[in-house]
């Protein structure tokens, strides 16, 4: 039997400068798993920090790729090799542009629609069947050059608001592991307050 039950991989880029971007929410909800669950969060495998703990009773990989978002393909594939975890047990959290700030969508499968991260995870791990979380990092009307939203640093009024959306997306998290997708979806997918854009 394998070490660990569930990979939960958070996509972000490495490095100081990304830390306060929206692009690094992924990071942060690992970060934030991690210390409501006691989980240490440090270990270099695979190109990646990882820490290994309990969640929910179910033995854990924590992963932060450390490839660069675009890339963070080959090193989520290597510890899935290297734990014997199929591919419904992986689960990605990551940001989305095309969902407003503090909106939270949980997916059982699905395309990367234009996330260059989670296209690299797809192509690497070879299918899309797998769960995501995608946290919504967009406030306004969206610009052409989606970069300049993503990787600009996230602004004070979001930074206010931040504890509370990693809470839940950590919740969302930890409720899949708990009672899986379809039942998490239920309870945790949500527009952002005031938002009436559709899905």
């Amino acid at each position: 039997m394998a070490d660990y039950e569930k990979l939960i991989v958070g996509l972000g880029n490495p490095g100081e400068e990304y830390e306060s971007t929206a692009h690094n929410l992924g990071f942060l909800v690992i970060d934030r798993i991690a210390a409501r669950n006691g989980i240490r969060v440090g270990r270099k495998d695979s190109r990646a920090l990882v820490g290994h703990g309990t969640l929910a009773g179910k033995k854990v990989l924590l992963v932060k790729p450390q490839t660069f978002m675009n890339v963070s393909g080959p090193s989520v594939r290597a510890l899935m090799a290297k734990n014997e975890i199929p591919v419904q047990d992986l689960v990605v959290v990551y940001d989305e542009l095309d969902l407003p700030w503090k909106s939270l969508r949980i997916r059982p499968s699905g395309s990367a629609a234009g996330h260059r991260g989670v296209a690299s995870v797809i192509e690497s791990v070879g299918s899309q069947d797998f769960p995501r979380v995608r946290l919504g990092i967009h406030g306004g009307r969206r610009s052409k050059d989606g970069a300049n939203i993503v990787l600009a640093q996230l602004k004070r009024a979001h930074k206010e608001e931040l504890d509370e959306l990693l809470d839940y997306a950590s919740e969302a998290v930890e409720s899949i592991i708990a009672e899986g997708v379809e039942k998490s979806m239920t309870k945790f997918n949500r527009r952002a307050q005031g938002s009436n854009e559709e899905e």
